[in-house]
């Protein structure tokens, strides 16, 4: 019994179909319910409950559970059981529900050895998130996975129930992110065009502006709290249970004009400091939700414009927005992106299974017998065999309700040849006809799915020839996905030369059909020995910003270990070759040869990239994020003056203010990890749009970064430099000063010797040499190896008390090769200013 799976991994909800080729299930909760609750809770004597019931004792015992932990897959970031003093991965939870998911199906499906599952992942996950999925779905015991994108799940879904042709959009807002994808649809064939989103962006966000602005006030109002009793031990439970109620009035609002969040004094069983019972009460109308998530949504709306405007479409070239996504079902939501989109609502979907459903449709595009599980080819061809060179060639998957099976003969041969071809599924024949090259026959496709013909073959006499192949099988498609483009640019930072700038070689940039495969020759940067605990890493970046490319996202490292190999040594500058591949869902896979040392590693059994380095645990990184928001900030406003004494108003500006604001908001003391990660979040987003600026207003960003250096000189170093530096730095000024006015692309590497100049002076001095060694002893965060990282400090306070700056810059570069790939530790000024003030 062949059968597909589809599973929604949803951040607040998560839903299983399968597919027969015919017709789609879904799967039930035992509670009969469409969607099951991503929620595990653990009672204190170690029973395990998932799904509804989990959810339900979430709220009221929080120290018991975890939900929400989709939203740090691909993070270092724990999630604790506090009450059991359990500690489990967001891969760990995540598994779990994959396993209560697939135990809703029939044991036959679970056992079908051609059963194929698909997992849809949102097209805003990082490379990290869509490798946690993967690992997550083998935890949970899973064959045959492939991953996808939920736009291009979306897709399918939609195809399965519309016909004809044009251009839609899918507005996919869940609970934890929104995804925006741009389709053209020609005859049931369906190309992606485009597609983004927003991470950090949903239902989730929505429930903690009403509880920020309406349900916490009224408990303010009303009880005698802590102001901030989220940090309190004994209160902190109140936050889970007041966004409980939350969510349950909000959802009520989707089909009500208004609704109430009550929690009673039996549900919240807890006193206030006066010693009165705590309850809820709190109106909600639906005026109160759209103020509240007006920003929210117009956010998605700009994304939705931006991805349309790189695209070249307007809304009238579009025929409908498809909505996907619980949110969704909240009309004057859907109402408003219609409107301001100019673009006609669609609700043909359940917004809540259309993702899983349409996982299950492309389920059975994937060649489950390939290795890498790609898609099944739509090409078809039977070869006859013997003596006459005839094969017949068809398209094997199509979503139309006819299809042409055509005969190439390679020769004339032929000649008083017949052949014909049946249908055993509905007895349709086409008779005897000439067989000559290029004879085209239209057989109707009947049904969804497998479609049988058998081929016979008659020679000039009249008698049957017998054929090496004979059947053919057409499969008629709910719809097929033509190309599948890429929702990130990714790329590898090399040096242009020995000793050069860093630049990004991209192996994929966004938009880009999917799947893409290349080559590329690197060279080691430093030696590496066989059996050395030590590795080569070369440093992969989501994004597209090439000045600063430190500004994308790192998502880990193609690392090569020195165990991996046994004999020899890789010398710094030897040749290594990398073979890349990144397939449909986004997920990259890369081997790498190393002629010098006769080793190979085949992307398809050893995957060199490593997500690991670029992991970041939130519930410790609000210090380090509170403290980029306000450098970026301090950047922005000399910008903003810079950009403002030319004459020039840029709307990005405050656009940017306003990320890096919520950013530089968050509680450095926050042990909330979702705060930190939407924090950290808007950062990004925030350097997105300070790239753009960059580009547009280069001359601007330029003499700022040029100052920067010349008064960081001046005011700290001149007075310590050498006669030599000194003349150096005056005259690389002016150089540098003369590219940026005649728009010089070589400024960059003039900066960067000014830059040289200034850290070799500062290498000298003992107050930097302590003051960085303090920076970097007060940000354990940063490290890797906790255990070697206390050990460093010991001895760094050592060679400070004893004035030994020689072994002090010792520890200082030992801090280094601990460091996480991903620290943001680059700009010496900055860490100069955190400490001397």
């Amino acid at each position: 019994m062949k059968c597909y799976i589809g599973i929604d991994l949803g951040t607040t909800n998560s839903a299983i179909c399968t597919y027969d080729g015919e017709n789609i299930r879904i799967w039930k909760s035992p509670e009969q319910n469409d969607v099951t609750p991503s929620a595990i809770f653990l009672d204190r004597r170690g029973n395990k409950y998932l799904g509804q019931r989990a959810y339900d004792n979430a709220a009221r015992n929080p120290d018991n559970a975890a939900t929400l932990f989709k939203r740090f897959m691909g993070t270092s970031t724990p999630i604790k059981f506090s009450a059991v003093d359990l500690v489990k991965t967001p891969e760990e939870c995540s598994a779990e529900i994959l396993k209560t998911l697939y135990g809703y199906l029939p044991e036959e499906i679970r056992r079908e050895p051609e059963t194929g599952t698909v997992i849809t992942v949102p097209a805003a996950f990082n490379q990290m998130q869509k490798d946690a999925t993967l690992k997550a779905a083998h935890m949970a015991g899973i064959g045959n996975v492939a991953l996808m994108q939920e736009p291009v799940a979306a897709l399918m879904s939609v195809m399965q129930r519309r016909r004809g042709n044009g251009k839609f959009l899918i507005y996919d807002l869940g609970g934890g992110t929104f995804d925006i994808a741009l389709a053209e649809s020609t005859g049931g064939r369906v190309d992606l065009l485009a597609h983004g989103g927003i991470a950090m962006c949903g239902g989730r966000n929505m429930d903690r502006l009403l509880w920020e602005n309406k349900v916490r006030p009224w408990l303010l109002e009303r009880f005698d709290l802590p102001v901030d009793f989220s940090v309190s031990e004994e209160y902190r439970p109140l936050i889970r249970l007041g966004l409980w109620a939350v969510e349950r009035a909000k959802i009520e609002l989707s089909s009500r004009e208004e609704s109430m969040v009550t929690l009673s004094e039996a549900e919240i069983r807890m006193r206030d400091l006066g010693g009165d019972e705590v309850y809820l009460e709190v109106e909600l109308t639906r005026s109160d939700l759209d103020e509240l998530i007006e920003k929210q949504i117009d956010d998605t709306i700009q994304e939705t414009r931006t991805l349309l405007e790189k695209s070249g479409v307007g809304a009238t070239d579009l025929d409908c927005v498809v909505f996907v996504g619980g949110p969704t079902n909240y009309k004057p939501l859907r109402d408003k992106v219609a409107f301001e989109l100019g673009v006609e609502a669609n609700i043909d979907v359940n917004p809540m299974t259309a993702v899983a459903e349409g996982a299950s449709i492309f389920a059975e595009a994937v060649d489950w017998s390939s290795q890498k599980h790609e898609r099944k080819s739509s090409r078809g061809r039977v070869e006859s065999g013997g003596s006459l060179p005839l094969t017949f060639e068809y398209i094997s998957r199509t979503p139309d309700s006819k299809a042409k099976i055509a005969a190439k003969l390679a020769s004339s041969q032929g000649d008083g040849w017949e052949f014909q071809i049946d249908s055993p599924d509905t007895g349709w024949t086409s008779g005897r006809m000439a067989l000559r090259h290029g004879t085209i026959v239209n057989v109707v496709l009947p049904k969804s799915g497998e479609n049988r013909f058998n081929v016979f073959v008659f020679d000039p006499q009249g008698s049957p020839v017998s054929l090496k192949e004979s059947n053919i099988v057409i499969v008629r498609t709910a719809g097929t996905v033509e190309s599948i483009t890429a929702s990130h640019s990714l790329g590898l930072e090399v040096l242009e030369k020995l000793g050069g700038e860093s630049q990004l070689f991209f192996l994929v940039k966004a938009g880009d059909s999917l799947p893409a495969k290349g080559r590329k020759k690197l060279k080691a940067g430093e030696a590496l020995k066989a059996g050395s605990p030590n590795s080569l890493n070369f440093k992969l970046w989501e994004g597209d910003i090439k000045d600063r490319i430190h500004d994308n996202r790192f998502v880990g490292c193609l690392k090569i270990d020195g165990i991996s190999f046994d004999d020899g040594v890789i010398p710094a500058g030897a040749d290594l070759e990398f073979d890349y591949e990144v397939l449909d869902s986004g997920t990259i896979s890369v081997g790498v040869e190393i002629p010098c040392v006769c080793a190979s590693f085949k992307k398809e059994t050893f995957n060199v990239y490593d997500s690991r380095e670029g992991q970041r645990d939130y519930t410790e990184s609000s210090p380090a994020i509170v403290k980029e928001a306000e450098r970026e900030l301090g950047e922005l406003d000399a910008i903003a003056e810079k950009i403002s004494e030319s004459g020039v108003d840029d709307a990005r500006i405050e656009r940017t203010r306003e990320k890096l604001e919520v950013a530089a908001g968050l509680d450095p003391d926050e042990n909330d990890p979702e705060r930190a990660k939407e924090a950290d979040e808007r950062i990004l987003e925030a350097r997105k749009l300070l790239a753009e600026m960059r580009q547009d207003h280069q001359k601007v960003f330029r003499q700022m970064e040029l100052d920067k250096a010349v008064a960081f000189f001046v005011t700290n170093l001149e007075e310590h430099a050498k006669p030599s530096e000194a003349t150096n730095f005056k005259n690389l000024t002016k150089t540098a000063q003369r590219a940026i006015d005649t728009n010089d692309a070589s400024f960059n590497g003039y900066l960067k010797n000014l830059e040289r100049i200034n850290f070799e002076i500062l290498w000298r001095q003992p107050w930097f040499l302590i003051d960085h060694f303090k920076y970097l002893a007060a940000s354990p965060h940063l490290f890797t190896d906790k255990q070697h990282f206390e050990e460093l400090c010991e001895g760094g306070m050592r060679s400070i008390r004893e004035d030994n700056m020689d072994c002090l810059k010792e520890t200082i570069l030992s801090l280094y090769t601990i460091i996480k790939q991903s620290a943001n530790v680059d700009d010496m000024y900055d860490a100069v200013n955190i400490i001397r003030g």
